[in-house]
């Protein structure tokens, strides 16, 4: 599954403006006082104003091979959230590496090395090294029921995990990381998982 364009609500467009386009040096689409939006290797990612907008969690894919640089990129720029003390998480049954960090509205982003993908680089590691946006949270009280909505809507099966607590749904190219937000909490640092708009 690709995830071509993701849209999310902001309470900060400016302060998220900055962080994007200075901080991480993404190339920015276009800009408007309510909305702006990114280019992400080969997704888009949209934020738009609302006043009372919670945060969200969305991945993005990076080499399989730079999870190292980075990890290094990214240390002159925010702060890592840790597992503990690992700023690299391992997640070996997704033979994947991922890294987190906090944007402006404390959405957690993950920069994530997927091995199975094969997707080598032997670029020096900056924001052209973000390939697309590969996964995107939902907190929600009835897994299976967002399950089911997903699959009438497009051939998709489950990745990983089951309807309880957790299950990610689509590929390695695109995955919805569904909560039950009543039992689980975002990793790696526990902030409430908030319903989706």
């Amino acid at each position: 599954m690709k995830i071509t364009e993701l849209k999310i609500y902001s309470p900060s467009i400016g302060q998220q403006q900055e962080f994007y386009s200075e901080v991480l040096g993404l190339k920015m689409l276009d800009r408007s006082v309510h909305k702006v939006s990114f280019q992400i290797g080969n997704s888009i990612l949209r934020l738009e104003y609302k006043k009372d907008a919670t945060p969200y969690h969305f991945a993005i894919n990076i080499p399989a091979n730079k999870d190292q640089d980075a990890l290094l990129w990214l240390k002159s720029k925010v702060e890592i959230l840790k597992d503990g003390t690992d700023e690299i998480i391992d997640f070996k049954a997704w033979n994947a590496k991922a890294i987190y960090f906090y944007d402006q509205d404390k959405n957690i982003v993950e920069l994530i090395a997927r091995k199975n993908l094969k997707n080598h680089s032997d670029q020096y590691f900056g924001a052209d090294q973000f390939l697309e946006i590969s996964e995107i949270g939902v907190a929600t009280n009835d897994i299976e029921s967002e399950y089911k909505t997903l699959r009438d809507v497009m051939d998709i099966g489950v990745y990983d995990g089951g309807f309880g607590n957790f299950c990610a749904i689509g590929d390695e190219y695109g995955l919805f990381i569904c909560i039950n937000k009543n039992r689980k909490k975002w990793y790696p640092t526990q902030d409430k998982a908030y319903g989706s708009d």
